[in-house]
């Protein structure tokens, strides 16, 4: 392994929208009360699925992406939003 060169790192994209997957446990998350930014946050950071609440089937649909898929798409979107 050559240490002199950056790694390229692709991620394979699946047939999930990631956004939609998304927006359906922020929904769930929000209509049980807890704060969906923080308990997303949480579940990216440690991959604990119980940050995430059952309600709705978030914990099972957020578990169809990798986290690196959901890390992804928000990077993207935020910089279509935020940079361009």
């Amino acid at each position: 392994m050559d240490n002199n060169h950056t790694q390229h790192f692709s991620v394979v994209k699946e047939e999930l929208d990631v956004h939609m997957i998304l927006a359906r446990v922020y929904e769930a998350l929000q209509e049980k009360g807890y704060n969906p930014v923080n308990q997303m946050v949480g579940y990216i950071m440690s991959g604990d699925p119980t940050y995430i609440t059952s309600h709705n089937n978030a914990r099972s649909i957020i578990n169809k992406v990798e986290r690196d898929e959901i890390i992804e798409a928000l990077f993207e979107n935020y910089i279509e939003t935020k940079l361009r």
